[in-house]
């Protein structure tokens, strides 16, 4: 099928910004031309791509599969165009990622620090997910690489590397401190209200099976969306719940939370790094990867 490619740029655009008139502006053209040219495309392709009302612009099932692809395929070309625009010894370019909040706190926020000291023609896209919406973003090819948190399902295709192992740690704040004064077994605290993480985590679903394997059925009285909320929930005496301990240790030393120690312990976890090992790193890539 020969289409010109300038009608995907048209259309990348357009989906980018769910709207004709600042598609048209990006591109330095005019409304009625990027509404042709995605008229030509549609008849080009046999299908409609976008459905058109007041509130805007959304996408029919197939112009939704077509933007996955066409908006994965524009951030390759326009990182192959930065790396050959390069003038300089210096890798330049830009890399994008998907990570977690915990992979953020427990290690990438560092890690940046460090890399871009030495790397400062190296830029960074970063957008925080869950680990199932990593994945999904990186099997799309939307992101170069996910940083996410244990457990994950990795695809064949997919390589990765572990960067740091932690445990989770139970805790409290002063208003449970007494809960912290023995050892327990985890079903005594069945009756406590709990803090964790919402039931689109991973996180989620591994501290519910702990819980089920220990014959006792999680149900929160606080979900949060992102781990950064746990320690200040806790601390605020609503209830308590898991905290990976790099994150815990801090406060703990500072006598603001308490661990309460438990006969069972969760698995390890780790914080990993995931790529598509079927599509071809650029230098900026490679380098970040070895660096972790």
């Amino acid at each position: 099928m020969d289409i010109n490619y300038e009608y995907y740029k048209v259309f990348y655009y357009v989906g980018k910004y769910r709207n004709i008139t600042k598609a048209a502006q990006a591109l330095g053209g005019s409304q009625p031309n990027v509404t042709r040219v995605i008229k030509l495309l549609e008849g080009a392709l046999g299908c409609q791509l976008l459905l058109r009302s007041n509130k805007g612009i959304t996408f029919t099932e197939k112009g939704e599969l077509l933007y996955e692809r066409i908006s994965a395929a524009f951030f390759q070309i326009q990182t192959a165009e930065e790396e050959i625009g390069s003038v300089s010894g210096q890798t330049e370019g830009t890399i994008v990622l998907g990570t977690t909040e915990t992979a953020l706190h427990l290690l990438l926020f560092q890690k940046l620090k460090e890399f871009k000291r030495e790397n400062p023609k190296i830029r960074f896209k970063i957008y925080n997910y869950s680990t199932k919406d990593a994945m999904q973003e990186l099997t799309k090819g939307a992101v170069d690489i996910s940083i996410v948190t244990s457990p994950v399902s990795i695809n064949r295709n997919f390589g990765s590397k572990k960067l740091l192992s932690f445990r989770e740690l139970l805790v409290c704040g002063s208003h449970y401190r007494e809960l912290a004064s023995a050892k327990r077994h985890l079903r005594e605290l069945a009756g406590c209200p709990w803090v964790c993480l919402g039931k689109n985590t991973v996180t989620y679903d591994m501290t519910s099976d702990f819980f089920l394997e220990n014959g006792i059925m999680l149900k929160p009285d606080i979900e949060v969306a992102t781990s950064d909320l746990m320690i200040p929930m806790i601390k605020n005496n609503l209830g308590i719940g898991y905290v990976p301990e790099p994150l815990a240790q801090p406060e703990l030393e500072a006598g603001a939370i308490f661990q309460i120690p438990v006969y069972e312990e969760m698995a390890l976890r780790t914080v990993c790094a995931v790529y598509d090992t079927k599509r071809v790193q650029n230098g900026c890539e490679k380098k970040f990867l070895a660096y972790l």
